[in-house]
């Protein structure tokens, strides 16, 4: 578990195939200011939003083995060397909770359709698939390639967010224009909503 607050920008150093006999169909190194000798095999690290499992550490990192289920529903698929990544260490008791209880499992990918600076920020607005409309609401909460954001307006399928600098200096928003695809995760407390009013219409019938 995850709170959206991005630590690190790490960078892939090599994208490979998992050693024979191991789970995975990509492996992914990265490269980070993380002190490697505090991430433990089996460690979870967000990756731009994405919940994946520590299993190799090295002098300037750690790597992450990924399914192809994982590159078919998100960014994943699009990364090589050098590809900037937003990175986050899972959540421990006693930790400050500063954005939002983020899972790393990515619901959609978001699409970035027009940004621009707004006074001292910057304006993002996005859209996503019309059945994830549903639970963006306005001053609620989703995750964008795991940074945790509050959601302006909600138009049909397609919502606004401010950045401000120092968020956009220290994740790859810096980087983020029009036509980019982002990992989206829904606040899962909008899905427990959603989902216990539609069963309360459902006992109803």
């Amino acid at each position: 578990m995850f709170t959206g607050i991005v630590t690190d920008v790490g960078r892939v150093r090599a994208v490979q195939s998992p050693p024979e006999g191991e789970a995975g169909d990509l492996r992914f190194v990265f490269d980070t200011a993380y002190d490697p000798a505090t991430l433990a095999l089996g460690a979870s690290v967000c990756c731009a939003g994405v919940c994946l499992t520590v299993v190799e550490t090295h002098a300037q990192g750690f790597a992450v083995d990924v399914s192809a289920e994982t590159l078919s529903k998100t960014t994943l698929g699009d990364w090589d060397a050098g590809t900037p990544v937003n990175l986050e260490r899972s959540l421990r008791m006693g930790d400050e909770l500063g954005g939002h209880l983020v899972y790393g499992h990515v619901d959609a990918l978001a699409r970035v359709v027009d940004a621009y600076p707004e006074g001292d920020s910057w304006r993002y607005l996005f859209e996503v698939p019309q059945a994830l409309a549903q639970y963006v609401a306005p001053k609620g909460s989703i995750a964008l390639d795991g940074v945790s954001l509050t959601v302006n307006e909600v138009e049909g399928n397609r919502f606004g967010v401010n950045i401000i600098p120092h968020t956009r200096d220290v994740t790859t928003f810096g980087q983020r224009e029009a036509g980019s695809l982002l990992n989206c995760e829904i606040d899962m407390l909008a899905r427990y909503v959603a989902r216990m009013l539609a069963a309360g219409g459902e006992d109803k019938e």
